[in-house]
């Protein structure tokens, strides 16, 4: 009987086989010789028929697998927290928002941070702390003067200013005195001197602080008369710009009999220092009575908020 296994017949076909033709009992006839090739050769073909079945049946499940795999929902999105703003007057460091990603803030100079200086994402999509914010540090209020002797902190964006406000010099029967830090009131006149009349009768200081690029237009300060108790007031008052260096950023108007305003029409960028001055005459029944001058100082931040 011939051996079915494929590797045995192929080593007896090696053995038996004469590679010279000679007469011998150890060697296959010719007939014997071709019949084994024959068996071979069909084992061979239902061995090839057999993979190549399996072959056949190996991508039926794999095709299987990938259709399974396709109708399986899409992996969900990784966890973010909500987007951070960079703190007006500040900075922000880090712009990445998924989970264990810090990000850190800090102030400018003359600020101070609210709030906390790092965040952490944590798994629920929510920050380990609220959104922080700058505060402006106000100078003038600290245990230890930051102006020199005789002058008076003013506190700006970011910043202060030293401020020393003095009335103007007298000049022949002219003078002034100062009534505060912030105001002088003219000593009172000869009967028969109309230029020393028509001179301001108070001198008011005032200082503003305004971020860059404010919108315009915009009420910036106001100016009203008051009569003492007993005494008729003005019927007419008048306003109008009567110094300084606003280059044509302010205008003057009334606003009710009794009140004008100061109104910003044009945007300012900073850092810069203007300075307006304003005037109010009051009249009683036409008759010019007394003016009032208020210097109005306005210091722009170099910062937006």
């Amino acid at each position: 009987m011939v051996p079915s296994s494929p590797r045995a017949l192929f080593l007896l076909l090696l053995i038996l086989a004469c590679p010279e033709p000679r007469a011998s009992q150890n060697c296959l006839s010719k007939q014997q010789l071709l019949s084994a090739i024959r068996q071979l050769q069909q084992l061979l073909k239902g061995q090839e028929t057999r993979f190549a079945e399996g072959i056949r049946h190996m991508k039926s499940r794999l095709a299987a697998l990938q259709n399974s795999v396709s109708r399986v929902a899409p992996d969900a999105p990784p966890v973010s927290c909500p987007a951070l703003n960079t703190p007006a007057d500040g900075r922000k460091f880090g712009s990445k928002y998924l989970v264990d990603h810090e990000v850190h803030f800090t102030c400018n100079p003359g600020f101070r941070l609210v709030g906390p200086s790092s965040v952490v994402c944590l798994p629920n999509g929510t920050w380990t702390g609220e959104q922080p914010h700058c505060r402006d540090v106000d100078e003038c209020v600290g245990l230890q003067p930051v102006c020199p002797q005789g002058t008076t902190c003013i506190n700006t964006s970011g910043s202060f200013q030293c401020v020393s406000p003095e009335c103007p010099e007298g000049s022949g029967n002219v003078s002034y005195v100062k009534t505060s830090p912030f105001q002088c009131e003219r000593n009172p006149c000869p009967m028969d001197s109309r230029p020393c009349r028509h001179l301001p009768k108070t001198i008011s200081f005032h200082y503003l602080s305004l971020p860059s690029n404010l919108k315009t237009p915009i009420t910036l300060f106001r100016m009203a008369t008051a009569s003492a108790p007993g005494r008729a007031g003005p019927n007419s008052l008048r306003f109008g710009i009567v110094g300084g260096n606003s280059r044509g950023h302010f205008v003057m108007q009334r606003s009710d009999r009794q009140t004008g305003e100061l109104i910003l029409v044009q945007t300012l960028e900073g850092p810069q220092t203007l300075e307006v001055d304003v005037d109010m005459s009051e009249y009683l029944d036409r008759s010019f009575q007394a003016n009032h001058v208020s210097k109005v100082t306005i210091f722009v931040s170099p910062y937006d908020f």
